[in-house]
């Protein structure tokens, strides 16, 4: 019996990966050298395409692929797809943001609490011998009482609310949308740093998000803010974030992504005043696992005519019909 044809763009994990080669005919792009001559040759016939995030699916590959019907992403973000492409072919989108949703929330705190409480400079206390050199280290920052804003109040964005007003926070958010939620919607992303002591990015990457953080918000943050980022490294004007955190005008910064990763930039890591995670948030065997499994379960779906699992909504992606 013939396997179906799909266009692996980055390989999974390996029990994922083991489910896909025994189902499917695994056209690794990936490997190739001559990647366009690949798709060329082998994406006629793929009804599905395997991929991260990171992997470019482009209006050249989709135009390849006439039998597309899904990119199966592994990871949250998608960024370096032609999304205007796939929805005017109705080609459908899957993610793995449920998978990964708990985790992210996780680290976010984490980055919270490791940035007002020390963390970082903790550790060196002890390891440095300071500790017994000097005696106690300086008082650091409670989170109870304080406000959180969340810039993006999807999937990942609502885990992080309930965690942070599990602790005692006042909680806000900006979003494109307001959420059928009980906390307060700011339309205003300058106000809503301005209400802040801790501003959480949880955005879509993309060019609709790129440095929506800009220096204005930061300004609006200020000299006692916290700025945690677990989007991407795009969502932050990252040269303004270090001349507002050299000069005072932002407090902190907690970090999990860079624009220029995996190389960040040392104007950026030489500051005190910067908590750092090598955009890992998702980061757990288990979680990395559950998000691969999304794209066989998603796959398998498709074949099977069922629906999908986790698709994304491409419905705002398609060209605007003018008005007569």
């Amino acid at each position: 019996m013939t396997k179906p044809d799909v266009m692996m763009l980055y390989p999974m994990r390996p029990k994922a990966m083991a489910q896909l080669e025994q189902a499917y005919t695994l056209h690794r792009w990936d490997l190739a050298q001559d990647k366009p001559a690949f798709v060329a040759q082998y994406g006629p016939g793929c009804r599905a395409i395997a991929t991260n995030g990171h992997a470019p699916v482009t209006a050249d590959m989709i135009a390849a692929m006439p039998d597309l019907e899904l990119v199966a992403c592994s990871s949250a973000g998608f960024e370096s797809f032609d999304l205007t492409a796939m929805a005017q072919r109705g080609i459908a989108l899957t993610n793995s943001s449920t998978a990964l949703c708990d985790d992210v929330a996780d680290c976010a705190i984490m980055l919270l609490l490791s940035a007002r409480r020390g963390m970082v400079a903790g550790e060196a206390h002890v390891r440095s011998g300071l500790w017994a050199e000097t005696g106690p280290m300086p008082l650091q920052t409670s989170l109870k009482g304080q406000s959180t804003g969340i810039v993006g109040l999807g999937t990942i964005g609502q885990a992080i609310a309930k965690r942070a007003e599990a602790m005692g926070q006042l909680v806000r958010y900006w979003n494109r949308r307001p959420k059928d939620v009980a906390w307060e919607f700011q339309p205003d992303l300058a106000a809503l740093a301005r209400q802040s002591d801790n501003l959480i990015v949880i955005v879509a990457g993309g060019d609709g998000t790129r440095h929506l953080i800009d220096a204005q918000v930061m300004e609006a943050l200020g000299p006692q803010g916290l700025l945690i980022n677990v989007a991407r490294g795009s969502v932050v004007d990252e040269d303004a974030l270090i001349s507002a955190l050299q000069d005072g005008r932002l407090g902190q910064a907690a970090l999990d992504v860079y624009a220029s990763e995996p190389n960040a930039n040392p104007a950026l890591t030489a500051l005190p005043n910067v908590t750092l995670y090598p955009h890992h948030a998702s980061g757990t065997v288990q979680t990395r696992d559950a998000m691969a499994q999304l794209v066989v379960d998603n796959i398998a779906a498709l074949l099977a005519g069922e629906d999908l699992i986790t698709p994304v909504d491409l419905a705002g992606y398609l060209p605007q019909k003018e008005s007569v």
